[in-house]
């Protein structure tokens, strides 16, 4: 539930930004390398972590890719995101939530990051990777935005447990909004109270649904969650 407080502590860290911030790579640290943007202006204040995972078409080993689109692109283009931004490779096959975990273990150690505010985002394969992630590791995420991707439904109850903002365009061939919708049901058959919400997005297609990530509504939505303590029954 939000509150009046945190909402205004998120309109005040938007106002309060300074956008002297710059992305740079960190590799050999964890199994995935990454861009990172930290702001030099609040470096050692709490801030909120953006994790951003690419699909397939960014793979391989050169990081200069994952700046194509999504977070990254929309940074590229001038979007000021008030947070910690990281933007891991995947060098070949499927996300590993194991290993994106290790990448979030190692940024609280080493980055000044709210763990009450660690917000996953991905497109397409990284769609798959940011429910496959919420599925298994429910507890360590505030919220989830998926695009054009889709998951395990034996993940429903545990993804009920996680605020998550699943968009899909209806002309998409590629990853058809069958995938979306499966995990939509499969969410709300375990609780229909959950917070889950499924947008099917008219004319969309596999790629101009990248779009989301240079609108403000995926970023104010992401900001405005309160992380939400989890029930154990759920998650068996």
């Amino acid at each position: 539930m939000k509150t009046t407080s945190y909402i205004n502590a998120v309109v005040f860290f938007f106002s309060t930004f300074i956008g002297h911030s710059q992305l740079v790579t960190v590799q050999n640290k964890t199994t995935y390398p990454f861009w990172i943007q930290i702001s030099k202006a609040q470096e050692n204040e709490k801030q909120p972590l953006l994790l951003f995972l690419h699909g397939k078409s960014l793979s391989g080993n050169d990081l200069n890719k994952v700046k194509r689109y999504g977070v990254l692109g929309a940074i590229e283009k001038g979007r000021k995101i008030p947070a910690i931004v990281v933007a891991p490779q995947l060098a070949s096959g499927s996300w590993n939530p194991d290993k994106v975990l290790e990448l979030i273990d190692y940024l609280k150690q080493h980055y000044p990051i709210d763990s009450q505010r660690i917000y996953l985002c991905g497109m397409s394969l990284g769609a798959y990777g940011t429910l496959h992630f919420a599925g298994k590791y429910p507890d360590k995420l505030t919220a989830a935005v998926a695009i054009c991707g889709g998951g395990n439904e034996k993940d429903g109850c545990r993804l009920a447990t996680v605020p998550l903002w699943i968009q899909h365009g209806d002309a998409d061939y590629i990853v058809p909004l069958k995938e979306s919708q499966k995990i939509y049901d499969a969410v709300k058959k375990c609780e229909p109270n959950a917070d889950v919400t499924l947008t099917v997005i008219k004319g969309g297609n596999h790629g101009n649904v990248e779009r989301l990530f240079h609108e403000d509504a995926l970023y104010d939505w992401l900001f405005t969650q309160v992380k939400k303590t989890i029930n154990t029954e759920t998650t068996k």
